[in-house]
């Protein structure tokens, strides 16, 4: 009975702090969810319960081990968790709002045909028909962080999304066609964008340097990727930093609709 007491005697800025404590560890376990960092960050919290341990235990010599590690864990945190910290940072400091207005849209009393969501079944198209030429694509889809800073370093545009439109872009004798197109809100924003690589995860040899601008960008940004290998043709999806598994065309279509809802 004393339970619901204390929880009756709560204030509502209790119950405000409880939720923001809620929402900032989903948050963190989006961030991480997947990654190794959710192993690296397991075995903090191992070390955290041995050291609590050892001190119960009065064990002063490794009480002192594990008490002068936990001293630098922020330092630790921060250098381990670097990839993490910036995703985070970055999706608070660079929020689109045009995708919190989009969820305005969807609320029923809202809902309205919306011209903004974005054209999958165009894109997959436009990318099976590249594949079967072999003529290489990487096309990145902006969903809550923004990524105007990328596409400073390309050409800015503002075209519909078609799949006509698509595949004159990455034509092989297009002068856009080198580097990748930012996709939001059924406009590409921009071409020939240079993005970041990833030169540390082992990926297969025949994949070459679109894919890991993919995983860079997927790994830094909460973007997705999708990638049309111009050796072998084959249609890559990336989200998180990693490449993303699927059985054919419809599943893919399904996926990036659902990763982008």
């Amino acid at each position: 009975m004393d339970i619901f007491k204390d929880i009756l005697d709560l204030r509502l800025i209790d119950y405000v702090d409880v939720v923001l404590v809620a929402l900032l560890l989903y948050y963190v376990y989006k961030l991480v969810k997947g990654t190794v960092a959710i192993n690296i960050f397991i075995g903090i919290i191992i070390i955290y319960l041995v050291w609590k341990l050892t001190e119960f235990l009065d064990m002063q010599l490794l009480t002192g081990i594990f008490g002068g590690f936990m001293k630098v864990g922020i330092i630790a945190l921060i250098v381990v968790f670097q990839p993490e910290i910036r995703k985070f940072l970055l999706m608070v400091g660079s929020t689109n709002f045009n995708r919190r207005r989009k969820f305005l849209k969807q609320l029923k009393f809202l809902k309205t045909e919306t011209s903004d969501e974005t054209d999958i079944d165009a894109i997959i198209s436009a990318c099976n028909k590249m594949a079967m030429t072999k003529t290489g694509a990487l096309i990145v889809f902006e969903r809550n962080n923004n990524l105007d800073f990328l596409s400073s370093s390309g050409d800015e545009m503002n075209i519909k999304v078609t799949q006509p439109i698509i595949e004159s872009i990455f034509f092989k004798n297009s002068p856009l066609h080198d580097g990748a197109i930012i996709v939001s809100n059924n406009i590409v924003k921009a071409t020939r964008v240079i993005l970041p690589l990833n030169n540390e995860k082992n990926i297969p040899q025949r994949f070459g340097l679109r894919h890991r601008a993919a995983i860079g960008v997927t790994e830094k940004t909460d973007a997705l990727a999708l990638v049309v290998s111009e050796e072998t043709g084959h249609i890559s999806y990336f989200k998180d930093g990693e490449f993303v598994v699927y059985k054919d065309s419809n599943q893919l279509n399904s996926m990036i609709k659902n990763d982008l809802s």
